[in-house]
């Protein structure tokens, strides 16, 4: 397997930005792979939640990563949530480009979701899986000459 990308939490400070607490920053789970060959590393609940039908959340998952130039980690909702709950990321897909990592808010993943379903409540629990992030490869046009440098943290591309 390559090896492509490091996980990590934000700073302290970073992270208290959003509200929470030093206690939550202090149980962050780094996202894993549950086996070998998974290819999808989870990301956990940083605290317990509950969703009605309908309702939304956004949680600061605490989390950076740092990666090769030519990759991207693609994020989704985990399967069995989709399938029992219709959870599904707001964005559809999350794209976490490799130079978010130097953004100005530490290349802090933020997760937004949304229970689609008609009649069911979702209940989270802190360190319950809720997304997986993959790790995929990409290449550029031969005329491409993009050469701008990413300030500003999510949704600050083409500002």
């Amino acid at each position: 397997m390559n090896r492509v990308a490091k996980f990590e939490k934000v700073s302290l400070n970073e992270f208290l930005k959003t509200g929470l607490t030093s206690e939550v920053y202090e149980d962050i789970k780094l996202p894993k792979r549950a086996t070998a060959y998974s290819a999808g590393y989870d990301f956990y609940a940083p605290f317990d939640f509950e969703l009605n039908p309908g309702e939304g959340i956004k949680i600061p998952t605490g989390i950076r990563c740092q990666m090769a130039s030519d990759y991207v980690l693609l994020l989704f909702p985990r399967s069995s949530l989709g399938f029992k709950y219709r959870l599904q990321l707001d964005n559809t897909v999350g794209v976490i480009d490799a130079d978010y990592y130097n953004a100005l808010n530490e290349g802090h993943i933020f997760i937004k979701l949304t229970n689609d379903s008609k009649d069911k409540k979702l209940e989270v629990k802190k360190g319950d899986g809720i997304a997986q992030g993959i790790f995929m490869s990409y290449g550029i046009t031969y005329d491409d000459e993009a050469n701008e440098t990413r300030i500003g943290g999510f949704g600050s591309t083409n500002k």
